[in-house]
C-alpha cells in the first residue's frame, strides 16, 4: 500500500535523522534521492542506515511560479 505524503513528510524525518547523526559518538552516512513518478508526484527516499520513502504530491509548476510571485509561503 502506497501513502502520499503531504512535502513537510520528509523534510521533518530528514531533520530528524541529521540531528540523530550530529549527536552520534561516531562516523554517519547520510543519502537523499528524489525520483519523478506520473501524476505530479516524486518519490523521496532517504538512506540512513534504513531506507525512508516517500511519495509527494508537487503542485505543476504555473501553481509554484504564481505562489512564489505572490511572496513567501505560510506554513500550514
Amino acid at each position: 500500500m502506497q501513502r502520499n505524503f503531504r512535502p513537510g513528510a520528509p523534510k521533518k524525518q530528514l531533520e530528524a535523522l541529521f540531528d540523530d547523526l550530529l549527536r552520534h559518538d561516531g562516523f554517519g552516512d547520510l543519502r537523499v534521492e528524489i525520483r519523478l513518478l506520473k501524476r505530479g508526484q516524486k518519490e523521496v527516499i532517504i538512506y540512513c542506515g534504513k531506507q525512508y520513502r516517500y511519495v509527494v504530491d508537487v503542485p505543476p509548476r504555473d501553481a509554484l511560479a504564481a505562489a512564489s510571485a505572490s511572496g513567501p509561503a505560510q506554513p500550514p
